[in-house]
């Protein structure tokens, strides 16, 4: 891979559980968007865009310590098809890194490598290859998109939940309705879906949350789509907990906290309810 280090623009991901999360982000994104928006820097890799509804903001920030290898000598703002691009990944084996570079302000092209990461030849003559490398060249297509910026909001409601216990909850939840109302109050969370012939409830006390906190004596009943969270937003792959925070006044932040100061990002705009 030493051809890689001579690029102004590379950034290669080895680690086995990096890449099943890399693979993981754009499984959900391509569910959001057609379209990725990545803009990445000497520091940044980042990707952010909205659902053709409007409904949801994704934000997407590594930091190159994240990568095991990362190389960018000024900003550089890139556009390509999230489903094209989230099939290329999906075919790198166990033992390939994903490799990502420019040509030398080459832009109409993104060139991906899935190469083997055991590249010593005297120790590849010794055992059969199953897996061989890959190259891949993803056309670029026109930068649109106008970044987002986010400000610092301060929410009220929040709470911490393991990842594998939410995603089985909001699976069993969908299963009896569309929409699903969260109320905090002071001392649990509610979730709830009503169906057409049966209302599902689940009661979470906040001592069996990992974190909770909740403006004191306020409470936050806000209602969204189920659907919309299940497929759009909601994986246990990322990372071991997910972040909520709600507020009466703006769109419920979901985050992953991703190691390295990285993270994923959601904002969910809820549902205007009648009174």
């Amino acid at each position: 891979m030493e051809s890689i280090y001579k690029k102004k623009v590379a950034f290669v991901i080895s680690d086995k559980r990096k890449k099943d999360i890399f693979i993981s982000f754009f499984h959900l994104l391509k569910n959001s968007s057609s379209q990725i928006n990545l803009t990445i820097n000497k520091t940044t890799f980042h990707v952010q865009g909205m659902d053709k509804s409007h409904i949801c903001l994704f934000d997407l920030k590594l930091y190159f310590e994240w990568f095991d290898y990362y190389e960018v000598n000024k900003k550089y703002e890139l556009c390509f098809d999230t489903g094209i691009f989230h099939s290329i990944i999906s075919t790198k084996a166990d033992d390939q890194s994903l490799v990502f570079y420019l040509e030398d302000d080459y832009l109409e092209s993104l060139i991906i490598e899935l190469k083997n990461i055991d590249n010593n030849e005297q120790n590849n003559s010794k055992k059969s290859k199953t897996t061989y490398n890959k190259y891949f060249k993803l056309p670029l297509l026109d930068y649109e998109y106008e970044q987002m910026v986010i400000p610092n909001t301060e929410y009220d409601a929040e709470f911490t939940i393991l990842s594998k216990n939410i995603t089985d909850m909001l699976s069993q939840l969908n299963t009896f309705g569309d929409d699903l109302n969260i109320k905090c109050t002071n001392n649990c969370v509610i979730f709830k879906t009503l169906g057409e012939s049966v209302e599902m409830r689940v009661d979470i006390p906040a001592e069996d949350m990992d974190s909770y906190a909740i403006i004191e004596d306020e409470e936050v009943n806000l209602t969204y789509s189920l659907i919309y969270i299940s497929k759009m937003c909601i994986t246990n792959k990322l990372s071991n907990e997910i972040d909520f925070c709600l507020s009466n006044e703006c769109p419920m932040k979901i985050n992953y906290n991703l190691g390295n100061e990285s993270s994923l990002t959601f904002y969910i705009a809820p549902k205007l309810v009648d009174e």
